[in-house]
């Protein structure tokens, strides 16, 4: 099996071992707010159709993220192009049951933006709930490379560009400095900082803690 084909089967594909952490997160996600069918979700970051495979979907989610938007939306749908450290007006004017954020908060670009980004969440939402993978988990997890984390930048970019298991190895110098510079893991220290009056979950792999959850239930 080459390693691409091991990524896939690791990572990738819908039967992955990340794409069932996904759904075990999800169904974490609607014990957690019973009432989720009857939400109205500002989910920050993430897609559209990562809500149409869940097995509760909210009564409304507003979609923000920086990426190209669906040009079709479902009725329970609507997506804004912003950013979640910036919001425009129209947005912040608004509250919700619920602001969600599932592993963008280590992509928005240092500390600053992320407190940004957390002063957003906790004014927005009664409730919110923010995943994001934990720094001092063995392998890195968009890389899927032991210590990464760990090392210096050059270092990093390098193995942006030659790592086998990477996403997409082989891009430009360029691409990958920007892609290491803008993927920064924090821990449990930083994480009850930017939140604290949250409850941190930790979600476990073999034991050790993969990522952790900021969680304002309320």
């Amino acid at each position: 099996m080459g390693l691409h084909s091991l990524r896939f089967r690791l990572v990738d594909s819908p039967t992955s071992l990340g794409a069932k952490r996904r759904a075990r997160r999800a169904a974490w996600l609607s014990d957690t707010f019973p009432n989720l069918a009857d939400m109205t979700v500002l989910d920050l970051g993430g897609r559209v159709e990562s809500w149409a495979r869940v097995p509760v979907r909210p009564a409304h989610v507003h979609v923000v993220n920086l990426e190209p938007l669906p040009t079709e939306l479902p009725d329970w749908a609507e997506a804004d192009h912003a950013d979640a450290c910036e919001l425009p007006k129209n947005i912040l004017s608004r509250k919700y049951d619920l602001v969600f954020s599932n592993s963008v908060l280590e992509h928005v670009g240092g500390h600053e933006r992320r407190q940004r980004m957390a002063e957003a969440v906790r004014e927005l939402g009664r409730a919110y709930w923010v995943q994001t993978p934990y720094r001092y988990f063995p392998i890195e997890p968009h890389w899927v490379a032991p210590g990464m984390q760990f090392l210096p930048v050059s270092a990093r970019v390098v193995m942006a560009r030659r790592w086998p298991l990477a996403y997409n190895p082989g891009k430009s110098y360029e691409a990958a400095m920007r892609q290491v510079l803008t993927t920064e893991l924090i821990g449990r220290a930083e994480l009850r900082y930017l939140f604290p009056d949250a409850t941190i979950r930790n979600e476990r792999l073999a034991g050790l803690t993969k990522s952790i959850i900021a969680i304002r239930n309320r």
